[in-house]
């Protein structure tokens, strides 16, 4: 029952506030958000007490985070204690332990509470599925990894819930999928497009990207197979932080997480996160690693949270060149625009930074020689136009389908600086 109380509770909360102006809501969330400060934050070591503003904290991010494990959550559980958590199923006492996928090379924690669990249902529902949940749901997540927290999913009368491990490939689980005729499909582009290539028997009512960049180049083919509007949920290890509204706007999940933007060039920015619904393990100030493009329009649906126009891609996919002006950075979405403006018969490639002068365009053999070339050329004179002294090497193979890590179509293979 308790459960089911934070449940429906995080619902009503995330759908009344939804329908407050933007300057009602800015009183609320900054009301929140003292209380955070005041009466959660301190309970972890690593803060101790409550800080004048939220700008006196200190800016935190993975590695602090995973080196100081038990400084950041109330229980003191170590790194060390949390993984051996996860492989005893993801179970810590009554806390509920997760990881990231470790896509950067490097896999992120996670800690919650049982009431917390069921509350990130009842906000992920008003968001994403409002006018669906209550007729009944069939969920499918297809991720390469499970998730404590879809057991709160699974514990709920109008939901049945199915996880389809994405790292056993697509045709492990087809007929199971198409048997279960999901009415929410949840899961990366990259499979949705599979789903479209090979005619999945599917009829769902909603689509959701979610786990990776979703591309410009992925939503037609997707929407056209679907006959739906692809929409996306924004998450990762350190929480949820955008849904698409019916409208199709992305909406930052302000109502529990305060954003602090830092430029990024280009008209990009990097997000600070503040989780101040989260009271297990404390997230303050924590630097993200993805590239945003804010929208400076609000959304039709009347919803007071600001929307977001484009998830870009991570810093760490940045390409770091050389200049004859000096060290310059060239961001994923405009390298990306470069391959598929080139020509329009170009659905899929990968453009990755190998070394600090060298870069390798790799385009399927079905693929023309013009398209191709063309393709090579506009990826050159985008580099040259920034005096850039890199090779561009064109690369025609294969591009298979990798289960076992995201698609990341723009990728920097170089070392990170420490």
């Amino acid at each position: 029952m308790n459960a089911l109380v934070e449940a429906v509770g995080s619902f009503a909360l995330t759908r009344w506030v939804s329908r407050k102006s933007r300057s009602e809501f800015e009183r609320w969330q900054a009301a929140a958000l003292r209380r955070f400060l005041d009466r959660d934050l301190p309970r972890a070591p690593f803060y101790g007490k409550a800080p004048a503003r939220l700008c006196d904290l200190p800016v935190t991010d993975k590695a602090l985070l995973m080196a100081r494990f038990e400084d950041f959550n109330i229980h003191g559980l170590t790194a060390t204690e949390a993984w051996a958590a996860l492989a005893r199923e993801g179970r810590a006492g009554s806390l509920t332990v997760g990881a990231s996928t470790g896509t950067s090379g490097n896999r992120g924690l996670f800690v919650i509470s049982e009431p917390e669990k069921y509350r990130w249902l009842g906000a992920i529902l008003a968001k994403a599925a409002h006018d669906l949940v209550w007729r009944g749901m069939r969920v499918a997540v297809i991720l390469p990894q499970n998730n404590g927290l879809y057991d709160s999913a699974r514990k709920s009368k109008l939901i049945k819930l199915a996880f389809f491990d994405l790292t056993l490939g697509p045709e492990r689980w087809r007929q199971t999928l198409e048997t279960f005729d999901p009415t929410v499909i949840i899961a990366p582009p990259k499979i949705l497009r599979r789903f479209a290539a090979e005619d999945f028997r599917l009829r769902p009512k909603r689509i959701f990207s979610a786990a990776e960049t979703l591309d410009p180049v992925d939503r037609p083919a997707i929407e056209a197979f679907f006959k739906l509007p692809l929409d996306q949920i924004y998450m990762a290890t350190e929480g949820l932080f955008a849904v698409t509204c019916r409208h199709g706007g992305l909406h930052l999940a302000e109502d529990s997480v305060f954003f602090e933007f830092e430029p990024a060039g280009d008209g990009l920015v990097t997000p600070l996160v503040t989780a101040f619904r989260r009271r297990t393990q404390i997230m303050a100030r924590y630097r993200m690693n993805d590239l945003l493009r804010l929208s400076d329009q609000p959304c039709r649906c009347g919803s007071p949270l600001r929307c977001v126009d484009e998830i870009v891609g991570r810093m760490d996919d940045v390409f770091r060149l050389a200049s004859a002006n000096g060290p310059i950075l060239v961001t994923p979405d405009v390298l990306r625009n470069a391959v598929l403006k080139a020509d329009r018969r170009i659905d899929d490639f990968r453009l990755i930074q190998t070394a600090p002068d060298a870069i390798e365009l790799r385009l399927p053999p079905t693929l023309s020689v013009e398209a191709a070339a063309a393709a090579h050329q506009a990826v050159h004179m985008l580099l040259e136009a920034r005096k850039a002294s890199v090779t561009v090497t064109l690369i025609r193979a294969t591009l298979p389908l990798e289960t076992s890590r995201k698609l990341r179509r723009v990728e920097c293979r170089l070392a990170r600086a420490p």
